[in-house]
């Protein structure tokens, strides 16, 4: 049985230092995405969305394990997109406001048909409303900042200032969407060690002298 270790594979783009931010180049990389909104702490959609994407995510990785050209791989951790349609009003007092992707990295052979059969075969063992929504889809974000955070998700603040300063100190800006990386499993790891990734995607504007 061949093996596929995911986070060895892309190591630098999930393992990240709490002491000092880092600039990591990020790939064209494959997902399966799911878009919601609303406040995450208190949305049944949130929850919702987080069972049907583990739940495919592991019924695929099955379905690869049991092939007689079997492989076998890890499921990755949960990530998130956030964002507002005015980011001038994102704020952690309107959480209800905000938008958001929840996504898996998946292994670059996992095709659609793959994600397809694989919302059948789970529609049948459970009710998963947000199984429909599911998408298996590319992202690119290229040049990134991240820091690892530990802590509860409500007192990230202070460390995303920090990670936006550091951007900014060396000559870069600011563009795409806010993400995290859920590296615990936050229905089982007590707030104050919750790890996570907080990235954002950014650009230097180059000068050119005639």
């Amino acid at each position: 049985m061949e093996k596929i270790d995911l986070k060895k594979q892309y190591n630098n783009l999930y393992k990240a230092s709490a002491k000092k931010p880092e600039i990591v180049t990020v790939p064209t990389l494959k997902y399966l995405m799911v878009d919601g909104y609303g406040d995450p702490n208190n949305s049944k959609m949130f929850q919702d969305a987080i069972e049907a994407l583990y739940s495919v995510s592991y019924t695929v990785k099955f379905m690869y394990k049991k092939r007689e050209d079997s492989i076998d791989y890890g499921v990755m951790p949960l990530e998130g997109l956030w964002w507002t349609d005015d980011m001038n009003h994102f704020s952690m007092e309107n959480k209800g406001d905000w938008k958001w992707t929840l996504m898996i990295l998946q292994p670059d052979f996992i095709t659609v048909e793959d994600i397809e059969t694989a919302k059948i075969n789970a529609a049948k063992k459970k009710n998963l409303p947000l199984l429909n929504s599911l998408r298996l889809e590319d992202m690119t974000e290229g040049y990134c900042a991240q820091i690892l955070y530990i802590g509860p998700y409500n007192e990230e603040p202070p460390t995303i200032v920090a990670l936006h300063k550091f951007i900014k100190d060396n000559g870069y800006s600011l563009c795409g969407k806010h993400r995290e990386i859920y590296l615990s499993d936050m229905r089982r790891t007590a707030p104050e060690k919750l790890k996570t990734i907080i990235r954002q995607p950014i650009f230097k504007k180059y000068i050119i002298n005639n």
